[in-house]
């Protein structure tokens, strides 16, 4: 199992790393997804995108893994509405295309799958929720 969760913790690191980075590269989309009743959607998706890159360092680093997995479930607790709004307003993944409404309603669980992967990692080794005390380093 210490191998599976290991390549696990590289894969979540370089995904929130990535989607981080997206967050510049991108702005456009996210921007489009903010609700409307939230201010300064630029700023939000700035401050989001440098949240998801940070988490993704924080948490291959031993000292601050559980720090980094618990800002990640607070990060998806807080974009959840982003995805919400897709939902009811039809916003499609591709501007210009129609919205691909399976998509949007897979989002909503995937954010719980997402939390609870993030999860595994605020499990502190020796206890019984950290998959039989294997060590992730």
């Amino acid at each position: 199992m210490l191998g599976v969760k290991r390549v696990l913790l590289w894969v979540m690191a370089l995904f929130y790393f990535s989607a981080g980075v997206m967050h510049f590269v991108n702005a456009a989309f996210f921007i489009r997804i903010v609700p409307d009743y939230l201010p300064w959607h630029a700023a939000l998706v700035y401050v989001s995108g440098v949240c998801e890159i940070g988490l993704g360092v924080l948490v291959l680093i031993p000292a601050t893994r559980e720090f980094a997995a618990w800002g990640i479930i607070a990060l998806l607790i807080a974009v959840f509405p982003a995805n919400v709004n897709m939902l009811v307003h039809r916003i499609p993944l591709r501007e210009g295309t129609p919205p691909d409404m399976v998509a949007l309603w897979l989002r909503l669980p995937l954010q719980g799958v997402l939390i609870a992967w993030a999860w595994w990692y605020t499990r502190r080794p020796g206890t019984a929720a950290f998959s039989q005390g294997a060590r992730v380093r």
